[in-house]
């Protein structure tokens, strides 16, 4: 795994590769964005952002959202999937904000992941993004980046937390989620675009894939002297056509062609 010293200047140069890094998840207040990210599970920023502004108009608080049903609330979030899962979780998160917390987002973890359908992620993405305290939300992106790079070295995204954390800046830390968040939406793809990438040079996996690739090429490399073998048969074959062709002819058939007379029938 890489040092904290290497972690840092690998961030700075992604960073500045995607200068405009943050979430794409539209909110107005810590309450929108705690359930805009509910929402955004197994679904697209782009998805959740066409269904919560009529969401938001219906529901502008945990109050309102509060007297809802999960049965009210399933049509209208439909098209992010999981909806029964989400609607039972998002009333459930209401509930208990208006229950606990007077209705406001508390801006403390063990709080945050108190509350149903919230985990470490999304407590994460509300602190850094609408509450001002620093946190690294690690997701699937998060994941595959940085374990193919080497600044972190697990599946589990609380360990991931923990090795960012201890590496980079707790000021930094917010930046970073969102730096290798995108990263992994456009060029570090489960199928990576590596010409693309502006840590390539520091890359564990592009180096291991690149040697593998290298030793690839040279297994299915031409064999010594195999082109000339498949010339000379293809220059001979032709002399054995005409060969061929040649001992059909013998010397009664060119006298009987020579006379006019037919050719005999079989019988």
């Amino acid at each position: 795994m890489k040092t904290p010293v290497e972690t840092r200047l690998i961030l700075r140069n992604l960073e500045a590769q995607h200068p405009e890094a943050d979430t794409e998840l539209h909110y107005r207040n810590a309450f929108e964005l705690l359930v805009a990210t509910i929402l955004s599970a197994q679904s697209t920023d782009q998805r959740v952002n066409i269904v919560t502004p009529d969401l938001f108009t219906r529901y502008p608080d945990a109050r309102a959202l509060a007297k809802a049903t999960p049965a009210e609330l399933e049509p209208q979030i439909h098209s992010t999937g999981f909806f029964r899962a989400k609607s039972k979780a998002l009333v459930g998160m209401a509930r208990a904000l208006v229950a606990q917390h007077g209705g406001e987002v508390p801006a403390v973890m063990e709080a945050l992941t108190a509350l149903p359908g919230v985990g470490r992620k999304t407590a994460n993405v509300v602190l850094g993004h609408a509450l001002g305290i620093p946190g690294l939300p690690v997701d699937r992106h998060v994941l595959r980046v940085s374990n193919r790079i080497g600044i972190a070295e697990s599946d589990d995204p609380e360990v991931v937390e923990q090795q960012l954390c201890a590496a980079i800046p707790e000021e930094r830390w917010t930046r970073a989620s969102d730096t290798l968040i995108l990263h992994g939406r456009r060029i570090c793809k489960p199928k990576p675009l590596c010409g693309q990438c502006a840590v390539q040079d520091a890359c564990l996996y592009f180096k291991t894939s690149a040697a593998a690739e290298s030793r690839r090429a040279e297994r299915k490399g031409p064999r010594k002297g195999h082109g000339q073998r498949k010339g000379h048969a293809q220059e001979k074959a032709p002399a054995r056509k005409a060969g061929r062709r040649t001992a059909v002819r013998g010397p009664q058939t060119s006298r009987r062609r020579a006379a006019g007379t037919p050719k005999p029938r079989r019988r």
